[in-house]
């Protein structure tokens, strides 16, 4: 039986030469499509010294654009960490009506353009949108200051947390619960001391992808903002601005810091994966 499943592994086994020439087309995609880019952030980001780089960093509309993206992923990320939660817990431990269409909800932003969510944001709360003219009798303003970038970024980053839990509440049932529950725990002290437990490395691993997506945004940010300098700019549109300036050194040098959040993130997300591959669902055994 051994030596069968031996000879069976063997043959589904691709020559040594081929398995090489896979590595090597991925590694070159890799350098050429991922390293290559953010290296060249970097060198131009320095291009002209550290002194011009900090001094890049430190223009004023620059500082309101990196405090703006704090701002914005300081607010959007708790309430999306939230939205995950509830939906992820409704979606596997209830049987409802509609269960289907709440799955559906949860992809849509993955389906839309974060433009056409951004439109959408327009459409509802601009000056002749639904909304608009109630807004504006009760000095409300959504668009263009900071409560509009906000829902925009929320809708945009809202499937991840919930993505990543879902399917790791789904493998694990009910029965630790329901066991707690017998034993007389309530749904709080079940709740803290049963599922929190058993799903907190997925729920870190989905906020940090949920934070890193939210603060490079783009495209719902920039319908909504309306690139006000020093007021509604975040990190990813300062560099556009600056791009568009020809300022391309100062571009690079805003840009780098989104690399850098980048670069952290996938160090976070590696470490994740590999000391609680387990606990997300067995992710470390698929990548």
């Amino acid at each position: 039986m051994a030596a069968s499943q031996l000879r069976t592994d063997s043959a589904l086994q691709e020559p040594r030469w081929v398995q090489w020439l896979l590595i090597g087309v991925a590694v070159v995609l890799m350098a050429a499509l991922v390293l290559l880019p953010l290296a060249v952030v970097l060198v131009e980001a320095l291009s002209a010294g550290v002194r011009a780089y900090l001094a890049a960093i430190n223009e004023p509309d620059t500082r309101a654009a990196i405090w703006l993206t704090l701002t914005v992923a300081a607010l959007a990320v708790p309430l999306n960490a939230f939205f995950g939660l509830t939906t992820a817990w409704a979606v596997t431990k209830f049987e409802f009506r509609g269960k289907r269409v709440l799955m559906a909800l949860v992809d849509l932003p993955f389906a839309i353009s974060p433009v056409v969510s951004g439109l959408v944001l327009v459409l509802l709360f601009g000056a002749h949108g639904w909304f608009g003219a109630w807004l504006q009798q009760h000095d409300i303003q959504i668009l263009f200051a900071t409560p509009g970038i906000v829902l925009a970024t929320v809708f945009v980053t809202f499937p991840f947390v919930a993505r990543e839990l879902i399917p790791l509440m789904q493998s694990q049932g009910r029965d630790e619960e329901e066991a707690a529950a017998s034993l007389g725990a309530g749904g709080w002290s079940v709740f803290w001391r049963v599922t929190l437990p058993n799903i907190k490395w997925a729920l870190l691993y989905g906020v940090l992808l949920c934070n890193a997506r939210a603060m490079g945004e783009f495209g719902a940010v920039s319908v909504v903002s309306g690139h006000i300098r020093g007021l509604t700019n975040t990190l990813p549109l300062q560099v556009e601005i600056l791009h568009g300036e020809f300022q391309f050194q100062a571009a690079f040098a805003v840009a780098s810091l989104l690399t850098l959040l980048a670069l952290v993130t996938l160090v976070l997300k590696a470490w994740l994966e590999h000391r609680h591959g387990d606990a997300l669902g067995g992710r470390s055994a698929r990548h």
